[in-house]
């Protein structure tokens, strides 16, 4: 490890933005990869990116954004009436498809989509309508990560005209994608990481033609990109993907869901994100501030751990403790049904003691050494664990 893990805290978001800009710009970054949790304010952050640019340029856009906002552009009419001719509305309103029609992108999103999906679509730009077929039945349904990743087609399609020079795109200057991959298994979130690398590396190289004083070159026209996201295998194939590339990792994190966000580099640091949610973990049974949901957060990374070791269930993560049958149907049962996270109860007394229990021998049969992600670190009762190196925290 190369001196101390550094910590940067921003009291709001538009600072957290100014750094995500200067890293782009002053920092000679081509990519800024963004890891955090879902609840993070990761949408509101690529809206608040795209503001910043409107407010620098007097108005005038320079970021091209995919996010929850992207996907809403589109919507159904199911033909509740007559139940035959389902229709994927577009909003032509929005600048996102100033050269949808004009660009003639339908053979490049279909090679896209013949990656990931196997039907097809037509696109009736006189009623800037969309249906879908399959097979000889056609006007279908699709489900919804398939409409994800018909939207994302679209997005990729366009990106790549832009990098060709679309004058409808010449505006763009930076690409923001937040969370593409939410609804997909984890081969097309492979194969998706994969393109997206490819297509922002041909992103950064762009040039253009100038001429100065009667003679015509080429010079550099770069589009710079953030990315932010939940799925750690999305992630970490993009990282690997640019790792030689001008590029900055963090860990995003909204500490207490407060208004200060911090960014933990982790370009020294090798970054496992179950071991980060582990010490978000430690660090809510050390202060009592545990909801239900981190029985599922618990049971996700005891899942991931007994993966890795080769075992079919994560109950082999707490096999041969005291109370190693009570502590697996806790965990079926409280990380379940009602307990879900869009449901957030906190425990109550006795619930808390038993998660901290099943947490304490969780550590104490697995040595982790926590990162102190959080930047504050109590202990709760287990086995000593190796400490992690000092943070510097930096405040801005």
């Amino acid at each position: 490890m190369k001196g101390k893990p550094k910590i940067h805290r921003f009291q709001n978001m538009q600072k957290l933005v100014s750094r995500l800009r200067d890293d782009l710009v002053g920092g000679n970054q081509d990519f800024v990869l963004l890891y955090a949790y879902n609840g993070t304010g990761k949408t509101r952050l690529c809206m608040e990116f795209k503001e910043a640019g409107k407010l620098k340029n007097e108005k005038k856009p320079d970021t091209l954004y995919f996010n929850a906002f992207t996907e809403d552009l589109f919507s159904w009419d199911n033909d509740l009436e007559n139940d035959n001719e389902r229709l994927f509305h577009i909003n032509s309103d929005s600048k996102f498809f100033n050269g949808l029609k004009d660009l003639a992108l339908e053979e490049r999103i279909g090679d896209y989509l013949g990656r990931y999906a196997d039907f097809l679509f037509d696109i009736d730009y006189e009623k800037w309508t969309i249906s879908f077929r399959k097979g000889d039945a056609s006007h279908i349904k699709v489900s919804r990560g398939e409409e994800n990743m018909f939207i994302w087609c679209i997005f990729m399609a366009i990106c790549e005209r832009m990098i060709d020079g679309a004058e409808s795109y010449a505006w763009v200057k930076y690409i923001y994608i937040d969370d593409p991959v939410s609804s997909l298994d984890d081969n097309n979130a492979i194969a998706v990481a994969s393109d997206l690398a490819k297509m922002l590396q041909r992103a950064k190289s762009r040039t253009k033609k100038e001429t100065v004083s009667g003679i015509e070159r080429t010079v550099p026209d770069p589009i710079k990109t953030v990315l932010s996201t939940h799925h750690a295998l999305f992630f970490n194939v993009v990282c690997n993907e640019l790792k030689k590339e001008a590029h900055k990792k963090y860990f995003l994190h909204r500490p207490d869901r407060g208004t200060v966000y911090t960014l933990r580099a982790t370009d020294d640091v090798p970054f496992f994100h179950h071991v980060a949610m582990l010490a978000e973990i430690k660090r809510a049974a050390s202060d009592g501030t545990l909801y239900t949901y981190h029985f599922n957060m618990l049971r996700s990374i005891m899942e991931k751990t007994a993966t890795f070791f080769g075992h079919d269930d994560f109950s082999s993560c707490i096999h041969g403790v005291e109370d190693e049958v009570l502590y697996a149907r806790a965990l079926n049962l409280l990380s379940h049904g009602k307990y879900a996270i869009y449901q957030p109860m906190e425990m109550v007394d006795d619930t808390k003691k038993l998660f901290r229990d099943i947490l304490g021998a969780f550590l104490n049969k697995y040595q982790f050494s926590l990162p102190d992600t959080l930047d504050i670190s109590p202990s709760i009762t287990s086995a000593p664990i190796p400490a992690a190196a000092p943070e510097e925290i930096l405040v801005q």
